[in-house]
């Protein structure tokens, strides 16, 4: 962790270019800085500018807190969450973060729909396993980090509503809009799941609760992931720090990287147990109750993208829901014909 603030890192910078990520989902500023012959990363964001931070309740700047309190440093060896410095300036909703960071987009997953290595796929997998059995039993002793409820209502009509009315929504709300209103049409029955537990998230958080929890970083997508030539894995964008169970952090990447895995989702989850079991943690008597919950919960979270996407994938998921919420005996009241 550096001590020196970013503001004075970049006092020495000889030079500083603003970017545009292609895969960047937020309105965050970007700029690339080079410093002492080196080549960093500038990300700047607040409450005000940002709409993944308003969605996801977060006026505190969470990846700040879990910086400063030494959990990135704490992660194993084989991730790289390439922070160098961060620096919260002015308060409330402007409080603006910026987060210095090695420039590793050499190595980052290229944009686009083709499929990863499976090699690479395969370290994805195994790492974010050592990380969850780096970190098992973790509650959030930094204070304010991020809720699963918070998590289960990410885009929740709320959250939607309220993203639509400014003078140019995000596109990923816009799509969201527009996948909540066509799910029902689709996928009726998964739809009713959905917003069930978006309306009262302790149908599955109480149940949640009595399953593991560990450290998640919250957005393992393909466009925040990235591998160093010696293997390592490369893991950026830390806006969804918390505790919570490690099947979440499975499914967010089962949901939002389907057209990019090498194999089944089926085949990635055995081989996420496999890591942890292979990482000392025992998964008998807890991991698929805790991965029919999660799988239900990524639902009322993207269940709009599902109903944007091709039949197969919609159906997997509502299937994996349904059976599901049958076999944890959730309380979700009929659906109205």
């Amino acid at each position: 962790m550096s001590v020196t603030p970013v503001s004075e890192l970049l006092d020495r910078a000889s030079s500083r270019e603003v970017v545009s990520p292609g895969d960047a989902r937020s309105l965050s500023s970007f700029e690339r800085v080079t410093l002492d012959g080196e080549g960093y990363f500038l990300k700047r964001l607040s409450p005000a500018s940002d709409w993944i931070m308003r969605a996801i309740g977060d006026r505190v700047h969470r990846p700040y807190l879990v910086w400063r309190a030494g959990v990135m440093d704490q992660v194993p060896p084989c991730i790289d969450h390439t922070v160098v410095a961060m620096e919260v300036s002015g308060e409330g909703d402007d409080a603006q973060l910026s987060m210095l960071m090695h420039d590793v987009g050499a190595h980052l997953v290229p944009e686009g729909d083709t499929v990863v290595p499976e090699a690479q796929h395969q370290g994805f997998v195994d790492h974010l396993a050592q990380l969850s059995a780096a970190f098992w039993g973790w509650q959030d002793t930094v204070g304010g980090l991020t809720t699963m409820a918070e998590r289960l209502r990410f885009f929740d009509s709320a959250n939607v509503a309220r993203e639509l009315s400014v003078a140019d929504p995000p596109t990923a709300i816009v799509a969201a809009d527009a996948g909540w209103r066509r799910l029902p049409e689709r996928a009726p029955a998964l739809a009713h799941v959905a917003r069930t537990v978006q309306d009262n998230p302790e149908i599955l958080t109480v149940a949640l609760a009595a399953t593991p929890v560990t450290f998640l970083h919250g957005d393992w997508k393909m466009g925040n992931l990235g591998t160093h030539p010696d293997g390592r894995t490369i893991l950026i964008d830390w806006a969804f720090p918390g505790s919570g169970p490690p099947c979440w952090d499975l499914c967010w990447y089962l949901a939002l990287n389907r057209v990019r895995l090498p194999e089944t989702k089926e085949a990635t989850i055995s081989r996420f147990r496999d890591a942890l079991e292979r990482h000392g943690v025992a998964t008998a008597g807890w991991f698929d109750t805790q991965l029919d919950l999660c799988r239900i919960g990524m639902m009322s979270t993207f269940g709009w993208e599902k109903a944007l996407s091709d039949d197969d994938e919609l159906h997997w998921w509502e299937r994996e829901v349904l059976e599901g919420v049958a076999r944890q005996e959730l309380d979700i009241p009929p659906r109205r014909a």
